[in-house]
């Protein structure tokens, strides 16, 4: 395998860094906002390291700064990460063998799966999945601490936007990939289901169900394409029969 520092380019790790920064400013509102909610300071962190998976954590601790039991707490959060059965089947290929394997399968999250994907170079795909695997596992802990810290002296941290960092940052990078009109038609069914559904589902679940009516469409097979029309033939080049040299 080629080192990851000569197989991406720059513009890679700006795409990279972009997605890290993003998920680090969320970490930070989900640090402020776990510990304004009245739990303790240390399960933010402590979630984000073990669990690294944003949407279960926020689902985790609204359930439980709501009231409602830690079982159910569990499995919701269970239930939105079972998005990641298919991620695995996915990118086989990248996660590594052995002793690799566990932290490649922990690095395994939206982000670094959506730009693995994205490349159909095998070496590009498995830098692709390391680099913001990591990334990502360093970003959202570290945005989680630094939101705890900053919990006390800013009680709502959403008043600043800072959860709409994320989802502005990954519709941008979505954006080259909605030039094809199989992708942008699988995307905007996935997003008018999503849409229809948020009102009357847990958070997560619309997600979920948005992938249906894309993997539906990914199912139909793509229009052969037309055969060329043959040229025709013109006086000057008249084929001449088998046979006729005299």
């Amino acid at each position: 395998m080629r080192s990851i520092w000569r197989t991406l380019d720059r513009g890679d790790f700006s795409a990279i860094a972009a997605v890290c920064l993003a998920v680090g400013v969320i970490g930070v509102s989900y640090g402020a906002t776990t510990v304004t909610s009245g739990l303790p300071a240390w399960l933010p962190v402590l979630l984000s390291v073990l669990v690294l998976a944003g949407g279960a954590e926020f689902l985790f601790v609204g359930i439980v700064a709501a009231g409602g039991s830690l079982v159910a707490a569990v499995l919701v959060g269970l239930l939105v990460n079972v998005r990641h059965l298919p991620y695995g089947l996915s990118v086989p290929d990248v996660v590594g063998t052995g002793w690799r394997r566990l932290i490649g399968t922990h690095a395994m999250n939206d982000e670094s799966v959506a730009l693995a994907l994205a490349e159909s170079d095998r070496d590009r795909r498995r830098a692709m999945y390391w680099m913001c695997g990591i990334g990502v596992m360093l970003a959202w802990p570290l945005g989680a601490l630094c939101g705890v810290a900053i919990g006390a002296a800013v009680p709502d941290p959403n008043r600043f936007g800072l959860d709409a960092v994320f989802p502005a940052v990954l519709l941008a990078l979505a954006l080259p990939a909605l030039r094809n009109p199989r992708t942008r038609r699988a995307a905007l069914a996935g997003a008018a289901v999503a849409a229809v559904t948020t009102p009357f589902l847990a958070a997560g679940l619309p997600v979920l169900l948005a992938l249906v009516p894309a993997a539906l469409l990914a199912l139909v097979p793509r229009g052969e394409p037309k055969p060329a029309a043959p040229e025709p033939v013109t006086a000057d080049h008249e084929p001449v029969p088998v046979g006729d040299h005299e």
